[in-house]
This record gives structure tokens, sequence and C-alpha cells, in this order.
């Protein structure tokens, strides 16, 4: 199926990153949120990064333009009825998935595709939520997703080869990597991610050494661009938690199980850089 028209349900921080490489793709993108103050916001957000890529030398104005010509905001669902191609991007919660799927289910033609920009959550219970769950799958991005190379094509066990196919093709034309993703909590990179980042914590509450130190051992030592505990200030321990515990429920592993300082940190409001504070202050 050709994707001409793209709609994105959500213009936080993932949301306004995949409009933005939607419509730097040359795509009519199309971006929902819930009020005009948090579009405004959202919007703004995209304004800024092509701004400050123009200022770096890294975005050319024609970039910009383009971005710009192909974007358009709107707070309702009923303007997202041409398009072919729908990616949520909300919280992380079923019943508020479900509620925006019934509302652009009721607008879009039969053969739009849906898409969840989900981290954590099962695709196949989400797309048993639609009335068309051969045509759901799995997006899922990474933050910042202008500059993120991956991303995870998640196929549901309704998800139709056709479906596949096309999301596929769809992020090949974003200019990104995709890799077929298992429809498990985790998928592939946060499989293997959450358990390093929980190890991490249990190392620095054993005393295996400084914030500092176990950073600067992965940095030095592995070659990797931030330390563990910068990680998961840069990815929320909130999130992590989250993710986290969902993992846990359904492997019942310790690997997956949440460290005691984790959840008190969560409890702090000790979040990461979001809150200004986390295993570092910001």
């Amino acid at each position: 199926m050709q994707i001409k028209t793209v709609g994105v349900i959500g213009c936080g921080l993932m949301g306004s990153g995949i409009a933005q490489v939607a419509a730097a793709a040359g795509y009519k993108t199309i971006v929902r949120e819930v009020n005009q103050t948090l579009l405004d916001k959202g919007m703004g957000r995209i304004v800024r990064f092509l701004e400050t890529g123009m200022e770096k030398g890294k975005v050319t104005a024609q970039q910009r333009d383009t971005v710009v010509a192909n974007l358009t905001g709107t707070t309702s669902f009923g303007d997202l009825h041409e398009c072919d191609l729908i990616i949520e991007a909300i919280v992380e919660h079923i019943t508020d998935k479900a509620s925006a799927y019934n509302s652009v289910e009721a607008v879009v033609r039969p053969h739009a595709i849906f898409a969840s920009n989900t981290s954590s959550l099962c695709i196949t219970e989400l797309a048993s939520q639609t009335k068309r769950p051969d045509k759901f799958a799995g997006l899922h991005f990474f933050n910042p997703v202008p500059l993120m190379k991956l991303v995870e094509v998640v196929r549901g066990l309704t998800t139709s080869d056709e479906t596949h196919e096309t999301l596929m093709a769809f992020t090949q034309s974003l200019g990104k990597e995709p890799v077929t993703a298992p429809d498990k909590p985790g998928f592939i990179v946060n499989r293997l991610l959450i358990p390093y980042l929980l190890d991490a914590i249990r190392c620095y509450e054993r005393g295996l050494g400084t914030i500092q130190d176990i950073d600067k051992s992965m940095q030095l030592g592995c070659g990797y661009p931030m330390g563990p505990l910068t990680l998961l200030d840069f990815v929320g321990l909130d999130t992590t938690y989250y993710i986290a515990n969902i993992m846990f429920d359904e492997y019942k592993d310790p690997m997956f199980a949440a460290p005691p300082l984790l959840k008190r940190m969560v409890l702090a409001g000790k979040t990461g850089r979001k809150a200004g504070e986390g295993f570092y202050k910001y």
C-alpha cells in the first residue's frame, strides 16, 4: 500500500519528533493533540529543533521549509480522515490508547494502517482494541527521533504481511533503519537495555563504585557514548521503572525486578533530566 498522508496522535516529545521526520521525508503530516496549548508546545519544539540545526549548519533552509510546508497541527480527530497511516504516540495506558483508536477509527478510511510507538505494551492486545487488527503493528522510534536511526517494527499475532512490509518500506523512506522485533515486552532494545540499567543501579547500591566511576568505566572501558546512570537520567527513571515492572510481570525473572533505590527515587520525584535531578543534578 502506498502511504501519502501520515497522521500522528500526540505532539509530545516522541510525537513531535515522529511528525517532524515524516514531514521532512515529504509526507503530508497531520499531528493531533488534545488541546491548543499542548499542540503549540509540540509544534514549537519542532521549530526550535530546526532553527538550532540551521545555526549549527546541519539543517538547510530548504529542509526547514519542507517540514513547515508538509506539517499541520490540529486538535480534532476529524482532520485525520485522509491519512493512510496513523502513528499513535500518547501515554502508555491501554485505555487511553484504545479511546484514541476508537475516535480515529470513526473518521479514517478502511485501508488506513494503525501503528503504536509504545515501548512496552503488547501490540497484539492494542490491535485487539481496533476493528483492523491485521492493519496494526508497532513502530517504536527512539529519542531524539530526528537523530536516532533505529525503528523497531513490531509484528503482533494479527499483523498481516502486507502491513509489515508497508511499514518496513515506510521506515526506510524516513531515512531510518528498521528491524523486525517480536511482540514481547521490551521488544529487542529494551529487552537488552533494561536489565543493564537495573544492574547498574544494583551495583551502585552495593558500593561497586561512585556514580561517576561507574559511568566512566562503561564509557572508557566499553566505548559507550554515556554511562548507564547518565543514560537513566536521560531516559527517565520513572519510564525505566514503568517498563521494568511490565517486563517483570511478564517474565517473573529477577533481572527485571526494579531495585529498591529506583523505586524510592521515583517516589521522591528524582526522575532525571526532566525533573532537574536524578543520579545527577541539572
